[in-house]
C-alpha cells in the first residue's frame, strides 16, 4: 500500500492542475484582464487581504488594467460608478455572495443569519420589514436624548481626564475615545445602558478588540468562505479564532436580562431598540420571534459603533491637519450659536460641516473590500460591449469609486471639503450638475436595497459629534507630523490620534 501512496499523491496533483489550466482557458472571463495567480486560484485575493493591501492593490490593478479586473477565477472588480446602480440596484437582482456566510453567528448549534449578511432577498424583505421604521430619521430623532445623554459623557470624560486641574494639558488618544463613545451610544440606544467604555477610559472586556478582530477574520476568511466551517464554526477546532459567536452570546445575554425583568430600560421615557425589537415581535410573532430579535441586536452591535467611530476618527484628524478647515468650520459653528449638546437639526442646516463629513466619508470610506455581489442569469454588459457571465462575483470598493477623477477631481487622494460646495467662479448650474453626480454615485453607505440601514443614525451621530466637539475645545495634534495608524482590514480602522484638548477660551464661563 505504501509504495502505491507516492503515485498516488503525484497524479491526483496532475488532476488538479490539469484542472486548473483547463479553467483557466476555458473560463468565461478571460477576457478580463488581472494578475495572473488571480485567474488560477482565490488565494491570490486571500494573502492580499491577510497582508491588508487589498485596497491598495485593487486601485493599483485599476488605473493600470481598466474599470473591469479579475481579482479571482470567477471574481471581477468593477470601478465604473456607472455600474454602480446596476450592480447595487434597488431591486436587489445582483444578490450577495457566498462571502457574507461567514458573517453569520452560531448559537447553541443553530446558524443565525442576520439582515447585514443573509444572501436572500426574500428573508431580508421578510425580517426588515417589522423593524425598518425604526431606522428612519424621524424615529432616530426620538431617541437624540440618549444620544445627548452619552456625548455629555464624553465631554465629562474629556475635561476630567485631559483638561481640569493636573490633568491640563495631558496628551489625549482621541481615537480611543471616540470608539469608547460610539460603543457606548450603541449601547445607550440598544439596551438602554452604556457599555462602560467612557466611564472606565478602557476597552470593557475587549470587546472592541474581539470586535475589530472579527471584522479582521471576516474580510480575510471571506475571501475564501469554505474556511469558515473548518475554523470559526467547526467546533472541534483546536484553533479559537475570533467570530460572531460571541457577540451573538452578549445579545442573548440582553434578551434573557429583558425578558425576565422588562424594567431595565429606562430611557427617559423614550424607549430603547431592545424595547422596539420586543413590541416588533409582538406585532409579527409569525416573523419576530427571540433569535430575530437577537439578530437584529447583533446588527446594531456590529453595524452601528465602528463604521461610526472610523468616519468620527475621519473627521477629526483631517480638520486638524488642515488649519484653513479647522478655521473655516470653527467660525461656521461659531456664527451658529449652537447649544450643548447640538441638535441634529440645527447642526445639519451648516453647508461646511455638511461637506467636511461628505469628504471624511468619501477620502476614508468605512468599508476597506469588494461589496460582492453575483451576476443574475441575465449577465451583466459593461459600458465597453464586455458581458460578465452569470455567476460571477463581481463588486466595488469603496476605496476605488471614492478616488474616481472624473468624479471627484484630479486631486483625489486631498481633503479638500470645498469639492462638495460651489466654486467662487462656478456657475449655479454647472455646480448642480457636478454636486449631483458626486451625489449620485456616492458609495459611503453601500447602495441598493441592502444600503446601510444604519446610516441615519451614524448620520445624526457625525453632525451632532463633529459640531459639539469643535464649537467646544480647542484641538491640535500633539505632532502635526505624526501620521495616524491605519488597518485596512474589512472595516478600515485607525488609531492614535494623539491631541491636546482645552475648553474654548472665548467660551470658557
Amino acid at each position: 500500500m505504501p509504495a502505491l501512496f507516492v503515485p498516488a499523491l503525484a497524479l491526483g496533483a496532475i488532476g488538479v492542475l490539469l484542472y486548473h489550466v483547463v479553467a483557466y482557458f476555458t473560463s468565461p472571463l478571460k477576457d478580463i484582464p488581472g494578475p495572473f495567480w488571480a485567474k488560477i486560484t482565490d488565494l491570490w485575493r486571500f494573502i492580499d487581504h491577510y497582508h491588508a493591501t487589498q485596497p491598495i492593490t485593487q486601485r493599483r490593478l485599476h488605473d493600470e488594467l481598466g474599470p473591469a479586473v479579475r481579482i479571482g477565477p470567477n471574481a471581477v472588480s468593477l470601478s465604473d460608478p456607472s455600474l454602480l446602480k446596476t450592480v447595487y440596484s434597488t431591486r436587489g437582482h445582483f444578490l450577495k455572495s457566498d462571502f457574507y456566510t461567514v458573517n453569520d453567528a452560531v448559537q447553541d448549534g443553530h446558524v443565525i443569519q442576520n439582515v447585514f449578511g443573509t444572501r436572500s432577498n426574500a428573508f431580508h424583505g421578510k425580517y426588515m420589514r417589522p423593524i425598518q421604521k425604526l431606522y428612519t430619521m424621524t424615529s432616530i430623532l426620538t431617541m437624540e436624548s440618549l444620544i445627548d445623554r452619552t456625548i455629555v459623557s464624553l465631554c465629562e470624560q474629556l475635561e476630567n481626564r485631559f483638561m481640569s486641574g493636573k490633568n491640563a494639558g495631558k496628551t489625549c488618544d482621541i481615537a480611543d475615545w471616540i470608539g469608547f463613545y460610539a460603543w457606548d451610544v450603541v449601547g445607550e440606544i440598544t439596551f438602554s445602558q452604556p457599555f462602560g467604555f467612557l466611564k472606565s477610559g478602557n476597552d470593557v472586556k475587549s470587546m472592541i478588540h474581539t470586535a475589530e478582530s472579527v471584522m479582521h477574520y471576516f474580510g480575510v476568511v471571506g475571501q475564501m468562505p469554505v474556511l469558515d466551517k473548518f475554523l470559526g464554526k467547526n467546533p472541534y477546532s483546536p484553533i479559537k479564532l475570533p467570530t460572531f459567536a460571541n457577540a451573538a452570546g452578549f445579545c442573548a445575554q440582553r434578551l434573557m436580562e429583558r425578558l425576565s425583568n422588562p424594567d431595565l430600560e429606562k430611557g427617559q421615557g423614550q424607549k430603547d431598540f431592545l424595547g422596539r425589537f420586543l413590541e416588533a415581535k409582538q406585532q409579527y410573532p409569525d416573523v419576530v420571534g427571540d433569535n430575530e430579535v437577537i439578530g437584529y441586536l447583533l446588527l446594531n452591535m456590529l453595524a452601528g459603533a465602528d463604521t461610526t467611530a472610523i468616519t468620527q476618527k475621519a473627521i477629526i484628524y483631517f480638520v486638524l491637519r488642515n488649519p484653513q478647515v479647522y478655521q473655516k468650520l470653527r467660525a461656521e459653528l461659531d456664527a451658529a450659536s449652537l447649544t450643548f449638546p447640538t441638535a441634529y437639526d440645527d447642526a445639519r442646516k451648516l453647508p461646511y460641516l455638511e461637506a467636511v463629513i461628505q469628504e471624511a466619508l468619501r477620502i476614508h470610506p468605512p468599508v476597506g473590500n469588494v461589496l460582492e455581489r453575483v451576476v443574475p442569469q441575465s449577465g451583466l454588459t459593461l459600458p465597453d460591449g464586455r458581458t460578465i457571465a452569470p455567476g460571477t462575483i463581481v463588486g466595488m470598493n469603496q476605496w476605488v469609486v471614492t478616488r474616481n477623477k472624473e468624479l471627484f477631481g484630479e486631486d483625489v487622494d486631498i481633503f479638500r471639503p470645498e469639492r462638495w460646495l460651489c466654486g467662487e467662479n462656478e456657475a449655479e448650474e454647472e455646480y448642480s450638475i457636478r454636486i449631483k453626480k458626486m451625489k449620485e454615485y456616492d458609495f459611503s453607505f453601500g447602495g441598493g436595497n441592502r444600503i446601510c440601514t444604519g446610516r441615519f443614525l451614524a448620520t445624526a451621530e457625525l453632525f451632532k459629534v463633529t459640531s459639539t466637539l469643535f464649537s467646544k475645545y480647542d484641538m491640535e495634534l500633539e505632532d502635526p507630523s505624526q501620521e495616524w495608524t491605519v488597518h485596512l482590514w474589512w472595516f478600515v480602522f485607525v488609531d492614535n490620534i494623539k491631541v491636546k484638548l482645552s475648553p474654548r477660551a472665548e467660551k470658557a464661563k
